[in-house]
């Protein structure tokens, strides 16, 4: 049982999916937009593939928390989404998720070209592993402290 993340774009929508466990997300694909039939189909291969049972998308707020035309399309969507996959859609606020994903591929020294065909599934990474790390159990978290250091 995974949890698919998915940062929505014009042209483009990224794709993560979370580990067994629900504790990282993995970036996996990026959906070039063609038609919705098209787009909801290759998700759903994705979530068929990957056993996903939830949905993250990401909702673009503005950066004073407004929700602004890609806000409410996103709603549309995820709405279309929940239908199409007969699966629970979350929307998570997605806030510098891309600026995020652009300065670690940047650290990574990932070349422009490369960066260009990944960015939106890091994107959806972010997305999907903030989502994650807020509805992680609190005894999921590592404590240093639990541990000695000596044998």
């Amino acid at each position: 049982m995974r949890t698919m993340g998915l940062d929505l774009g014009t042209k483009t929508i990224g794709v993560a999916v979370s580990d067994g466990l629900g504790l990282t997300a993995q970036g996996i694909t990026t959906v070039r937009r063609t038609s919705l039939k098209a787009d909801l189909a290759a998700l759903a291969t994705v979530a068929s593939e990957h056993e996903v049972t939830h949905v993250v998308l990401g909702l673009p707020l503005n950066m004073d928390g407004s929700e602004g035309p890609r806000a409410e399309a996103s709603r549309k969507f995820a709405d279309t989404l929940a239908q199409s996959l007969g699966v629970t859609v979350e929307l998570w606020d997605e806030r510098l998720s891309t600026v995020a994903a652009t300065r670690t591929l940047l650290e990574a020294d990932v070349s422009r070209a490369r960066r260009r065909e990944v960015i939106d599934q890091v994107a959806a990474q972010f997305i999907l592993q903030g989502w994650l790390d807020a509805h992680r159990p609190p005894d999921t978290d590592y404590h240093p402290d639990d541990y000695d250091s000596e044998p």
